[in-house]
C-alpha cells in the first residue's frame, strides 16, 4: 500500500516538473519575442530587429500616469475585439492615401510593425489615442513654427509611447527621448532639480529644432528619423558603407553615392533598421485604427493652464497644501521638476497652475513660501568651524622626520646647501693646486 502511494507521489512530482518545464519555455519564447523581430530576407536568411523600446513598455506603466487615471477611460465601443486581416495590395493603398511629405513605402518589415500595432499592442494604441489629445496639438505647434512635415508628430509615439516621464535603457528621457549632450545642444536645462527633457512644450520645440538642422545634412527625411534614433555619425557610416568607392555603374564610371534608407538598411543598428518601419507603422495604426477594431479610450480634457513665473525656491507640497492643488496634479503639469522643486532663486522658473488657480496662489503667494519653508528647505548656507579640539594628524615622513636626530626638510636643504658649497669649494681647491704643480713644471725647465 505504502508503495502505492509513492510511486502515485513521485508521478505526480514528475508531470509537475514537466508543466513547470514548458511554462519556462514559453515564458522564453514569450520574451524572445517580445523584445525582437526575426524577418526573412529575399535570399531566405533570418535576420533579426530590435524593437524600439517604446514598443516594450507596459500597458499598466502607461495607465497609471496621472493624466491617464484622471482623463482616460475605457470607451464602451460596439466594435468586436479582433483584428481583421487585409490584403497587401489594400494596405499599400492606405498608405499611399495618408496625406503626408514623407514617403510611407510598404515592405515586408513595414508589414510586420502594423501586424504588431494592430495585435498585440492594440491596448497600447487604444491609450494612445487617447492621450494624443494632450500632446499632438503642442507638437503640431512646434512643428509647424519650423515648417516641418506634421507626420512628425508621431515619432513619440515609437520614441516614448507618449510617456513624458519616460527614460530610457541609455538615460534618454521624456517624450521625445533627448540625451543629456543633445537636449543641452538645443538649450533643454538638465541638472539635478530640472530635466527639461520631460518639459512637453520645450522638449518639442528643442526637437524640431533637431529635425530640421539633421534635414539640412541628409535632405532625406527616412534618413532623419533614423539619425534622430542612431545619430547622424552612424548614419554617415553607412552611407560610407553601402557606397564604396571604388563602386562603378555600367559606363565604367564612378557610381554616385545614394542616400536612401533602404539601400543602406543592412549597415544601419538592429534597433535602426526597425525605426523607420516602426514610424511608417505608428502613421498607418494612428490613421487606420478604426479598421483594425481599435476604440480610442475617452478623453476628458484637463482644465485650461497658465503659468506663473516664481523668483524663489518654491516646494510643489507648499503649493499643494496652501492652495488647494493635488500634488499628482502639479506634478504632471510640471514633470520637469524632479524632485518637486522649483529652484526659483538660481533663475526664475515657471510654475505652470490650472488656470482658475493662478489668481488663488497670487494672493496667497507669501503664505505659499512661509508654509514649511524650514523643513523643505534644510540646506545651511554658511556653517562654522570646531576648531575647539586639537587636530592630531601625521606630518609626512618627507617633510619632517621627527625629533629623534632627524632632520626637517629646511634643516635638510640647508645641509645640502653647506654641502654643495664644500664641494665646490675643494674642486677649487684642487684646480689651483694642479695648476701651480704644472707652472713650478715649467720654470724647471727653463732652468
Amino acid at each position: 500500500m505504502n508503495k502505492k502511494v509513492l510511486l502515485m507521489i513521485l508521478a505526480m512530482m514528475l508531470s509537475a516538473t514537466g508543466a513547470m518545464a514548458q511554462i519556462e519555455v514559453d515564458d522564453e519564447d514569450d520574451i524572445d519575442d517580445e523584445d525582437e523581430l526575426v524577418v526573412t530576407d529575399q535570399k531566405g536568411n533570418e535576420e533579426i530587429i530590435d524593437f524600439p523600446e517604446a514598443m516594450t513598455y507596459d500597458l499598466d506603466s502607461l495607465l497609471n500616469l496621472y493624466m491617464s487615471k484622471t482623463y482616460l477611460d475605457e470607451n464602451d465601443c460596439n466594435m468586436r475585439d479582433e483584428n481583421p486581416t487585409y490584403t497587401k495590395e489594400e494596405y499599400i493603398e492606405r498608405l499611399s492615401r495618408i496625406p503626408t511629405v514623407m514617403e510611407m513605402a510598404y515592405n515586408d518589415v513595414v508589414q510586420k510593425f502594423i501586424d504588431r500595432y494592430s495585435g498585440r499592442l492594440r491596448r497600447s494604441i487604444s491609450y494612445m489615442l487617447g492621450a494624443s489629445n494632450f500632446y499632438m496639438p503642442i507638437f503640431e505647434e512646434a512643428l509647424e513654427m519650423y515648417q516641418l512635415p506634421l507626420e512628425l508628430k508621431y515619432l513619440p509615439i515609437i520614441e516614448s509611447a507618449l510617456n513624458p516621464t519616460a527614460v530610457s535603457r541609455v538615460g534618454a528621457a521624456g517624450l521625445w527621448q533627448f540625451m543629456i549632450g543633445t537636449g543641452k545642444q538645443y538649450g533643454l536645462q538638465v541638472n539635478s532639480l530640472v530635466d527639461e527633457r520631460r518639459d512637453p512644450v520645450k522638449s518639442s520645440y528643442a526637437a524640431a529644432r533637431y529635425l530640421k538642422d539633421l534635414y539640412k545634412i541628409f535632405g532625406d527625411w527616412n534618413l532623419v528619423i533614423a539619425a534622430y534614433n542612431c545619430g547622424p555619425e552612424n548614419i554617415n557610416k553607412a552611407i560610407r558603407r553601402a557606397n564604396p568607392a571604388t563602386a562603378k555603374n555600367q559606363d565604367g564610371e564612378v557610381a554616385p553615392v545614394i542616400k536612401d534608407y533602404w539601400h543602406i538598411y543592412p549597415y544601419l543598428p538592429r534597433e535602426t533598421r526597425g525605426y523607420v518601419p516602426a514610424f511608417i507603422a505608428a502613421n498607418y495604426i494612428m490613421t487606420y485604427y478604426s479598421q483594425h477594431n481599435i476604440c480610442p479610450m475617452s478623453t476628458r480634457l484637463p482644465a485650461k493652464t497658465d503659468t506663473v513665473m516664481v523668483s524663489r525656491n518654491l516646494h510643489l507640497e507648499q503649493v499643494a497644501e496652501v492652495v488647494g492643488i493635488n500634488i499628482d496634479l502639479l506634478r504632471s503639469l510640471n514633470p520637469m521638476y524632479r524632485r518637486d522643486v522649483l529652484p526659483g532663486a538660481t533663475e526664475p522658473c515657471a510654475l505652470r497652475l490650472p488656470q482658475t488657480e493662478v489668481g488663488k496662489f497670487i494672493d496667497m503667494e507669501d503664505s505659499v513660501y512661509n508654509y514649511k519653508s524650514d523643513e523643505l528647505f534644510n540646506k545651511r548656507t554658511q556653517v562654522d568651524v570646531r576648531d575647539d579640539v586639537p587636530t592630531y594628524y601625521h606630518k609626512s615622513k618627507r617633510y619632517a622626520r621627527g625629533k629623534k636626530g632627524r632632520v626637517t626638510k629646511r634643516s635638510a636643504r640647508a645641509k645640502r646647501g653647506r654641502t654643495t658649497a664644500t664641494r665646490k669649494k675643494a674642486a677649487t681647491s684642487k684646480k689651483r693646486a694642479t695648476t701651480k704643480r704644472k707652472s713650478t713644471s715649467k720654470k724647471r725647465r727653463r732652468r
